[in-house]
Order: structure tokens, then C-alpha cells, then sequence
């Protein structure tokens, strides 16, 4: 089921194109945005991530979107539910996650969310998931503050040590992570 496009208040939420590449090169490079992160990509392994996550969504009908801004067109980095495939966390299979990375000029305006919003009501409804996660470094406040903003909750028996994290990164092994279950997400859509 391909639920691409669709659109919120202020975004467009679509597949990724060609005229995308600069804006995903200038996030996946940048050191703000890649702040928790032990790698910046180049512009080679940044087009070639944009070609297999615009092939994952193809095929699976969902993945790490790009957000374009429905008044300017101007795409500002993306959000999604994806699956969260990481060998060695012990992870299930089917496991999905939640994420986002925006373009810092449009960070603290309330995209993130928005979109985030949108992505767990077409997880919950229309793909019928019973969980929906996220996770990032312990002290990636910006990300977990938007996750406490959409209703996911903080449970610390699966905090994690990244097994993607390489030795020479110590500080950005431990992860923390955040949950949202169907029931609840319904509960929140009553009270």
C-alpha cells in the first residue's frame, strides 16, 4: 500500500526526486544537523542513500520521506516511518521507527512534529501497526523533545548501545528509547 503523496497543514509529504539531492547532501554534511552522528556523508554516499531510500519507498509504499513546504515547494529534509532494520541490536524484524532530519534553517518551527503527527496517524490507521518507535543518543535533546511532543514515552529497559556506533565514538553509543502503542495512540486521539 503506497500512501505517498499526502499532504498536513504546511507540508507535502512525497517520494524524493532528483531537484532533492543538494538539500539531502547539505543535511547528511552538516555538522549541526550530524551533530550526533560519527559521519558526515559525501555527495556520492549521500545520492546514493537518497536512491535506496526512494527505492524502499517504491517498495514498501512508506519510508524516510521528503517534506516539502507546500507554499514555496522547497523541500527541508524528510520524515517517516521506516523499517527499523539494525543487525545486532536484537531488534524484531518488524519493527517500525519513527525519524526526521531537517535542514537546521528550519529547525524550532514546528515541522518535525507536524510531520510526525501526520506519519503515526497513517501507521496507526491506515497500516494497521501496533507499535510504533523511536530511539536516539541519550543526549540528543532536540530529537527526544520532539518525541515526547507527538506522545511517544521513554522506556529506559530498551535503551540500547548502538551496535552501528564504532569504538572511537564512545559518546554517541547509548541510546535511548521511545515507544507508542496503538492503544495508546488511540487513548490520545479520544482524551
Amino acid at each position: 500500500m503506497n500512501i505517498l503523496p499526502f499532504e498536513t497543514e504546511r507540508l507535502i509529504v512525497r517520494n524524493w526526486r532528483d531537484d532533492d539531492r543538494d538539500l539531502f547532501f547539505a543535511i547528511n554534511s552538516d555538522e549541526r544537523v550530524m551533530e550526533f552522528f560519527p559521519f558526515r556523508r559525501n555527495r556520492r554516499q549521500s545520492d546514493e542513500l537518497m536512491d535506496r531510500l526512494r527505492a524502499s519507498i517504491e517498495h514498501e509504499g512508506f519510508g524516510f520521506s521528503a517534506l516539502e513546504l507546500r507554499d514555496t515547494g522547497e523541500c527541508i529534509g524528510f520524515c517517516a516511518i521506516a523499517r527499523a532494520t539494525m543487525e545486532g541490536a536484537g531488534f524484531p524484524a518488524d519493527m517500525i521507527e519513527i525519524g526526521w532530519r531537517l535542514h537546521h534553517r528550519w529547525w524550532g518551527k514546528g515541522y518535525a512534529s507536524e510531520a510526525a503527527r501526520a506519519w503515526l496517524t497513517k501507521g496507526f490507521e491506515e497500516l494497521g501497526l501496533d507499535e510504533i518507535v523511536s530511539f536516539a543518543v541519550h543526549n540528543n535533546h532536540r530529537s527526544t523533545a520532539v518525541m515526547e511532543r507527538i506522545g511517544l514515552r521513554r522506556d529506559p529497559s530498551r535503551d540500547f548501545d548502538h551496535p552501528g556506533i564504532p569504538d572511537t565514538h564512545p559518546h554517541l553509543k547509548r541510546h535511548v528509547f521511545y515507544t507508542l502503542t496503538r492503544e495508546e495512540w488511540l487513548a490520545m486521539q479520544s482524551g
